[in-house]
């Protein structure tokens, strides 16, 4: 067993990946909190763990900093996908991964030297419907809807 894990950045958001079997310590909220604390942790965006997956090549789960879970993150999932050939989990450049938002398709680029310089994801359609967003709002979608904060009346697209 080993506390190691694989820092890296996309677009202005780092996080931490790793493998929560390969931990000597459970990954519960207030771990997640530590570690992810920028003064006194390693500082980070969130957690990216390695889980099993019945569905696709690899399972991920994303913690928030808050140790709450999100559904997705695109540059997570490119981070994660780095992790994952960086630690020789895979040799493929091509392969999915399975989250609690579903199912997402990773894309690794390489260099000449076989190094990751690059990865994308095939994150699926974005949805503006209110059902499937947590907001109270009765319209057909969320694009350019009149909210009123801060005593102005702003439009918002969710």
């Amino acid at each position: 067993m080993s506390n190691s894990f694989f820092k890296g950045h996309g677009l202005g958001n780092d996080y931490i990946a790793l493998d929560p079997s390969q931990l000597t310590f459970k990954l519960t909220a207030k771990t997640i909190r530590a570690i992810c604390d920028r003064h006194w942790g390693a500082g980070s965006d969130g957690i990216l763990a390695l889980v099993p997956s019945k569905k696709a090549d690899f399972g991920l789960r994303i913690f928030n900093p808050d140790g709450s879970e999100a559904e997705k993150s695109g540059n997570g999932l490119r981070i994660f996908g780095c992790f994952l050939y960086a630690t020789k989990r895979t040799k493929r450049r091509s392969f999915s991964v399975e989250t609690k938002g579903g199912l997402v398709h990773v894309e690794l680029a390489l260099d000449r030297n076989g190094q990751v310089n690059g990865a994308t994801v095939e994150m699926g359609r974005a949805s503006f419907r209110p059902k499937d967003l947590p907001c109270t709002i009765k319209a057909p979608e969320l694009v350019m809807q009149p909210i009123k904060a801060v005593g102005q009346s702003l439009r918002f697209t969710g």
